[in-house]
């Protein structure tokens, strides 16, 4: 090793050993509390080691709920954001005047208080001993009857937390696709334009090619950060998201950890890996699939 690989080393020092204290011993803690079974969190004892923490997990019926909100908001929220973010960064491109205004707009619910919004969000949808919420006064207006979005049936909340997801995720994702099409040379438009290319067939065979890679990336990370997700529910339903019957993974491990009926190290640990497992597996086929359409 020379002199220029140990300076090199030295230099990467503090960020491996960030990485080491923060995410690998962690990591590891986690599937040694996960194999744990029985563990005492005030006595720090157990009596058994085995697979006994994620059959509970797994049969819980909190936690499968969970499951299936998180399934259900990754399903609909990923693809509907980036479809809008691609329409809205389409119109932005195609624009010069106020653009840059336009831009800041959709960027301001990027770097709002998520709690903030999820107030707001509240007002427009849940019920009040004056009103029956913005929405539900223009379903009125239209005729047809108030729904219960915060506290009625379940497909009702579930569209305001897919709402509220969309809404939040949007402007990152509009932003970056906006730079996407900037970074497009021009001058395969201008060629396409001599051709008497179809506007069609442009942007399917020249913008959505160049921009497949963003595209990709954020499908990737919007499935991470849908799997995630925990503190949109919390804005719009409360801390009791298993009474509210809209809990997530992540806000199920809060809760063994932390709630009411805390203290259960083991089966969030459990639940950890569960949510690893998954979220690994989405990203490799995602990956695998993106590398096969940008290498075309």
């Amino acid at each position: 090793m020379n002199r220029n690989h140990k300076k090199a080393w030295l230099y990467l020092l503090p960020a491996l050993l960030f990485l080491i204290f923060f995410m690998v011993y962690p990591l590891i803690d986690v599937f040694i509390y996960s194999a744990e079974e029985g563990f005492n969190f005030a006595s720090q004892s157990y009596f058994g080691v085995g697979l006994y923490n994620f059959s509970y997990v797994l049969h819980d019926p909190y936690f499968l709920q969970a499951v299936q909100n998180t399934i259900i908001l990754v399903i609909i929220t990923v693809p509907v954001s980036t479809g809008l973010a691609l329409l809205i960064s389409l119109g932005l491109s195609s624009i010069k005047p106020l653009r840059d205004l336009y831009q800041t707009i959709y960027f301001l619910p990027y770097v709002t208080n998520t709690l903030a919004v999820g107030l707001v969000f509240m007002i427009l949808f849940q019920p009040t001993e004056y009103t029956d919420g913005l929405v539900n006064m223009v379903i009125e207006f239209f005729g047809g009857s108030a729904v219960d979005f915060i506290d009625g049936p379940y497909w009702a909340k579930m569209f305001v937390l897919c709402f509220y997801t969309v809404w939040i995720v949007l402007p990152f994702k509009i932003l970056v696709l906006t730079s996407a099409l900037a970074s497009v040379n021009p001058d395969y438009y201008k060629a396409a334009r001599v051709d008497g290319t179809p506007k069609w067939r442009v942007f399917t065979k020249i913008t959505l090619p160049m921009i497949s890679p963003m595209i990709f990336y954020l499908v990737i990370t919007g499935f991470i950060g849908a799997f995630k997700a925990y503190s949109d529910a919390v804005a719009l339903f409360g801390t009791d998201l298993n009474a509210a019957g809209m809990n997530t993974i992540v806000g199920y491990v809060y809760d063994m950890l932390y709630g009411d009926s805390g203290g259960y190290p083991s089966y969030a640990s459990a639940a950890a890996i569960i949510l690893f497992a998954i979220v690994l597996t989405v990203t490799c086929i995602n990956l695998l699939v993106s590398s096969r359409k940008i290498s075309r």
